[in-house]
């Protein structure tokens, strides 16, 4: 293993959050009422550190109608101290990757001027010409947006496990991951071979292949259903072939390496879903 790689770190944070009731979402689910983490996820490695999706703005937005309407469907949740800027380093952040543009995870941007700012092809196309349903609020964006070191991708290539991979930094340690479906140009990140950030290409894991079933709401929001169940059945390859998946609102252990090996948990011990995030201690 390179030194790099030795001293390499993958750390979630827990960026506020909303709440839904899942029997709204899938056909079929028993009513109840879950909460779902806003996660932005930090590899450290070297001199590198690239920070996955930024979570929410501090509240209140003023972003218009779209905002309301958001808030509405989505009521966000954001505490004093949860931010992303309020936990790490602004400074330190030398890439963000954004999976989407979707308030939960655009929302910190505006704390990272001195970032390269890495999206999907897909998504510059949305910032162009957004409609309602793409749940863009382009007042989020931060005022030095129009002058972001951006690299905009839209190049890839068949990489591990069948996935369509773009290698971020040319060694195989950052693999970002086209996965079509929830947004356009939807993108997640493939660390160091063995951790997969899926953002949004399902609401949680335990929902991943449930898209035949889902109903309006997330029907309304998707850009391409038939390609995300696409690529959700890609991401159960890949699973089954060994790698991590890490959906943005799953609950994750705070303040620990995810890179580290790890035991998958008794269904049973899991947090009370229902349950506000507490951003102090791990699952």
């Amino acid at each position: 293993m390179s030194d790099r790689a030795a001293s390499s770190r993958l750390e979630c944070y827990a960026c506020g959050d909303t709440s839904h009731d899942l029997g709204q979402l899938v056909r079929g689910h028993r009513r109840e009422r879950r909460v779902f983490p806003s996660g932005a996820f930090l590899w450290t490695s070297g001199d590198r550190r690239v920070l996955f999706d930024t979570g929410y703005a501090a509240l209140p937005w003023r972003a218009g109608a779209a905002a309301w309407a958001y808030r509405r469907l989505l009521p966000p949740r954001v505490p004093p101290g949860a931010t992303i800027a309020e936990q790490i380093d602004p400074a330190e952040v030398t890439h963000v990757v954004l999976s989407h543009l979707h308030p939960d995870h655009l929302g910190g941007l505006g704390a990272f001027p001195g970032a390269t700012v890495v999206l999907g092809e897909g998504l510059r196309r949305t910032l162009a010409a957004p409609r309602l349903r793409d749940g863009v609020l382009r007042r989020l964006l931060p005022s030095w947006w129009p002058d972001a070191r951006l690299l905009v991708v839209s190049d890839f290539e068949t990489g591990p496990h069948g996935l369509r991979t773009h290698d971020l930094f040319g060694d195989g340690s950052y693999e970002l991951v086209d996965l079509p479906g929830h947004a356009d140009g939807h993108l997640g990140a493939l660390v160091e071979q063995r951790v997969l950030l899926a953002g949004d290409a399902a609401w949680g894991r335990d929902l991943l292949g449930q898209e035949p079933r889902m109903r309006r709401l997330p029907r309304l929001v998707a850009h391409d259903l038939d390609a995300q169940a696409a690529t959700a059945a890609r991401l159960l390859a890949a699973e089954r072939a060994g790698v991590r998946l890490l959906f943005s609102h799953d609950r994750h252990p705070l303040g620990v390496d995810l890179l580290a090996p790890h035991e998958p948990r008794d269904p049973s011990e899991s947090p009370d879903p229902h349950a506000p995030y507490d951003r102090r201690g791990a699952e």
